[in-house]
Parts: C-alpha cells; structure tokens; sequence
C-alpha cells in the first residue's frame, strides 16, 4: 500500500493527514499550532515563515510521516513573502487577514479603471487579502523594503521550496496563483504590468506556474512534493468536487465557490473567479453574514446555537410571518456595506422566540441562496451544495438548506478535508495519470428536496419580497 500525506497550513496551525493513496483512507493524523513569533506577537497578521516549519515538525512528531511516498501542500491563500535577490526574507510574512492594506486596495481599483478593469483582466476585483494589495501598501509605508523585493511566494510555496531544499526552481500552481492579483486565470500568463502598478518595479523571478498532477521536485532523501496549492483549492479536492458542485462554508461570514469549467467574469466584481486544482474553475462570492447571524439571535434570546436550533424547528416554514434580512454587518453578496439587519412581520401571534430563531435560520439561509443565485446567472450549473462549518450541521440549518437552496445538499464528516486534498493531490502526482484517484467521501449525509421543496420555494419568495421592499436597488446591481 503506497501512502501519501498532505499537510494544511492555516493562519494557526498545521494539521497533517496520511492516506492511502488509493483509497483516501485517512491512516494517521497530527496537529499543532503555530508557535508565537516575534513578528505574530507585534500583529497578529504577521508572522515568521520559519514558525510553520516549528509547528510542521510537531505536527509530524510519532512517526506520522513514516513510509510516505509522497506530500502535498495546502496553505492560507493571499498571502505576500518577500525575497531579495538573494532569497532572503526582506520582512515577516504579511497574512490575508491584514486589513492594513484595504487603501491600496481601492487606490488599485481606481488606478486601473474600476472593477470592471480588473475583472477582465484577472477575473476578480483585489481586496485587502490579495497579495498585490499589500505589494501596494509596502510600496506605499514601506518603501525601503518594497525596493528590496525581488520575488514574492505564497505561504504554500514557500513551504514546497522549504521541503525541496531551497531550489534555484520556484514553483506555485494556478489555484493559488489565481489569488495574488497578478496571475490572470482568464489568459494564465503572470501580469507583470499589475506588479509594477502596485510595487513600483517588476519582479525579476516568478514561480513557474505547475500542471495540477506536475511534481513540484522531489526532497535530497528522494521524496515527492506535489504542486501544493491554496486551501480553497485543496479543500475543493478533499471533498471530491465535480463540475455541478459547489460549497458554502458557513463561519462568522460565508464562503461560497462552485466548481466550473470556463473562468467567470463578473464586472461588478461580485464573483471572483479563481482557478482550482485540477484544471478548472472555482468562482467564489462571499457574504459578510452567516453563522454570525445566529450566534447574534442566540445571544439575544440568552440560547446556545443548538437552543436556537431547537428553538427553530418548533415553528414551521416561514417563521409565521417573520422575516429577517440578516445583514448586520452590512452585505458583500448583495453589496450593501452601509445595511442594517431589518425584521419584518411582527404581529402578536409571531412574536415568539421560536419564530425569531426560525427567520434567522431562514434569513442566514436565503442570503446564501441569493449568492448561489448570482453564481446560476453567470451560467454555473449548481446540482450538489456541500455545506462546511460547524452551523451547517445544526439540525434546523441542515434540514432547511435543501429546501431553501432547492437542490441535494451534503454534509461532509467533520474533517480536515484541505488536508486530505493535498493527500490526494499528492497521490495524483504520484500515479502520474491524467485525472486525480477516486477518493470516496466516507460518512457524508445527502439531504434530498424533492418532497417538500413548495416550502423552500415559498420561504424565498417571502424573503424576496421584503429584501426587495426596504432595498430596491438591489435589482439595479443586477
């Protein structure tokens, strides 16, 4: 039995899975967090690269990497590590979470022309997270070590060409490359005239963009590194998606992405297309406001999140009346950054804390479907949703998401799936064959809509009709 490992390297921790690389079984695991560098213990979006390597080696610890043939990488998209000529780190990594750099963000989107600029030629509108955008803000507070940079890597780079042993040859793949604002999916070619827009000089070395099934090199004691790639990317692999599906990620906000075959191109920039790891497309929206919303109505109504779960499917579809537009913190999908939340429908027989919990759920639920909506209007096909994150395995939100979403929806086992992915990306590497190995999604649960989709239906369409009343610019986006 050949056996492949992936490791996932998030903003916290590294977590590391071995497989078999035939089946996806997940043989052994290990975790450990990021030790506090002094760069993380000035901000908390900075950090020492050499810190991942710490927790790498612990999360390793026991033997987990015995026998392994070969590894693949996964880390925190966006990302900027910046080398000099000599590959020295010019500075502490700065992390996506940044906010730092949302004013060059917006300096970039005006000095090229707007978002529709940006979305013809990268297929998305740079945020503070991307890597041009704090390219951007070194250039602008930093300008000293913005002349210094003469090559960026992304956190998953950077760790490939840790395990390779420093190689002349830098390398990336086009998932993550999609990200940093500078690598087009649309034409996939390096916009070196955006590097320059942002920092000032061109950069004089570019990781070569990887195949998805291409080895990044092999290690002095001979074993495989894969290409890597983003955690988005990685997690799309982990859980086996295919053309037709497509994930919500339900944290304090929601992260929603659908695998497709052509790149999408939204000049609003509402949808940002990225590349995956396979060779197609993964156009992502995001919303400021999911999981957020019910932790919000949990604590007004003095409930825990399974309470307000409870709570919820003691009323019926439709909350008796009771909407709820869930935009607390402003909205990105629809985008309305200056929105309140508002409730609508209080009479004397709806104003009881099951029916509140009721349209939170449903309000959280319907946003989420207006964004899958955005994503059908730009011609992605949507048959599957995998929904991720501890609230989505709430029962009132797992048995709500099929009839509001109208379409089969799974729940995948808790998991580190980003993990598992860049295992499976890894075996593919190895194998050296045109498609990745099938890995089947053990334990998963498949809600069907089919029975009693009116429901769903009928729930949207009530939601709809308030959405549009209090924000009728809504329909002008469109």
């Amino acid at each position: 039995m050949a056996i492949v490992a992936g490791i996932d390297s998030s903003t916290t921790r590294t977590r590391i899975v071995a497989c078999d690389a035939d089946t996806g079984e997940v043989l052994r695991s290990g975790k450990a967090p990021h030790p506090e560098s002094e760069a993380s213990r000035a901000r908390s979006t900075e950090a020492d690269p050499q810190s991942w390597l710490h927790s790498l080696g612990e999360a390793a610890h026991g033997g987990l990497l015995e026998s392994v043939r070969a590894i693949g990488v996964s880390a925190q998209r966006h990302s900027l590590i910046g080398l000099d000529a000599g590959g020295v780190l010019v500075r502490p990594a700065l992390l996506w979470t940044d906010p730092r750099s949302s004013g060059a963000a917006a300096q970039l989107v005006d000095a090229l022309g707007g978002p529709a600029a940006w979305t013809s030629v990268i297929g998305a509108v740079p945020t503070a997270t991307y890597t041009i955008a704090k390219l951007r803000w070194l250039a602008e507070f930093e300008p000293a070590n913005a002349r210094r940079i003469a090559e960026v890597l992304l956190p998953h780079d950077w760790l490939v060409w840790q395990l390779l042993g420093h190689p002349q040859r830098r390398t990336t793949d086009r998932g993550d490359a999609s990200g940093t604002g500078y690598w087009s999916p649309l034409t996939g070619e390096y916009r070196q005239d955006l590097v320059k827009l942002a920092l000032g000089h061109e950069l004089t070395r570019l990781p070569e963009v990887l195949a998805p099934n291409e080895p990044a090199g092999h290690t002095p004691e001979g074993l495989l590194i894969s290409a890597g790639t983003g955690d988005n990317m990685a997690a799309a692999l982990g859980l086996g998606l295919e053309s037709g599906d497509a994930v919500v990620s339900l944290g304090a906000s929601g992260t929603i992405f659908a695998v497709h075959d052509e790149p999408v191109v939204d000049p609003s920039g509402i949808i940002s297309s990225f590349a995956d790891a396979t060779g197609r497309h993964l156009p992502m929206a995001g919303t400021l406001n999911a999981a957020g919303v019910l932790r919000s109505t949990a604590q007004l109504l003095g409930v825990d999140l399974e309470q307000l779960s409870e709570l919820a499917l003691r009323s019926s579809p439709g909350a008796y009346g009771l909407v709820l537009l869930p935009y607390l913190d402003g909205e990105r999908t629809p985008r309305l950054p200056h929105a309140a939340g508002t409730l609508t429908g209080l009479r004397a027989d709806s104003m009881r804390p099951e029916h509140l919990a009721r349209a939170a759920v449903e309000g959280m639920l319907c946003n989420i479907a207006d964004a899958l909506d955005r994503l059908r209007a730009k011609g992605v096909t949507i048959r599957r949703v995998f929904l991720l994150g501890a609230v989505g395995r709430l029962p009132a939100v797992r048995d709500n998401a099929s009839l509001i979403f109208g379409t089969t929806v799974v729940i995948p086992p808790p998991g580190d799936h980003a993990a598992r992915g860049a295992a499976r990306q890894a075996a593919w590497a190895l194998a050296g064959t045109a498609e990745p190995p099938h890995w089947e999604l053990p334990g998963a649960t498949v809600l069907e809509p089919e029975q009693d989709q009116p429901f769903g239906n009928a729930v949207r369409q009530q939601y709809g009709v308030v959405r549009d009343q209090v924000h009728p610019e809504i329909g002008e986006m469109a």
